[in-house]
């Protein structure tokens, strides 16, 4: 069982991994050269939402990046607006400019196509259910752990 649940967490990165590569060959083949994959899937989880940057940093897992300076750079590029709170000026929202906009439909048009092409591959919507209960159980057992500092 060792060996089943460790191939199970180093699978997690991989395929994080592969998903990154897939989402920069969309970018690559919609000529978004101002992007990187990792901005991809922040700029995916803001959505058509205005939300604070604690709730962007907090809604993914970035692989390796800095959050901060990824909407940074997300920014500067024109694909995201972003505004300091006339309140609290260590807080800021952001949302999704026209040019945001027009690549998160492209990636939400592959996000479509992959699910539409999911059970070619064998993969039913019970399966992804399933999947998503045990990776949630996961999610809750790893921080379960975190939380007690790992005592076992």
């Amino acid at each position: 069982m060792e060996d089943k649940y460790f191939t199970i967490v180093m699978l997690i990165e991989r395929l994080h991994r592969l998903f990154l590569d897939v989402v920069k060959a969309e970018v690559d083949r919609h000529q978004f050269t101002d992007i990187n994959n990792v901005q991809c899937l922040i700029l995916y989880n803001v959505g058509k939402s205005k939300m604070s940057v604690g709730e962007v940093t907090n809604r993914g897992y970035y692989l390796g990046s800095n959050v901060t300076y990824n909407l940074k750079k997300l920014v500067e590029n024109g694909y995201l607006h972003q505004e300091q709170s006339p309140h609290d000026r260590r807080s800021s929202q952001v949302w999704l400019t026209e040019k945001g906009l027009k690549l998160f439909d492209h990636l939400s048009e592959m996000i479509k196509r992959h699910v539409q092409n999911l059970s070619r591959n064998n993969i039913e919507e019970k399966d992804l259910q399933h999947l998503l209960s045990t990776m949630e159980n996961l999610e809750n057992f790893w921080s379960f752990m975190v939380s007690r500092e790992l005592r076992f």
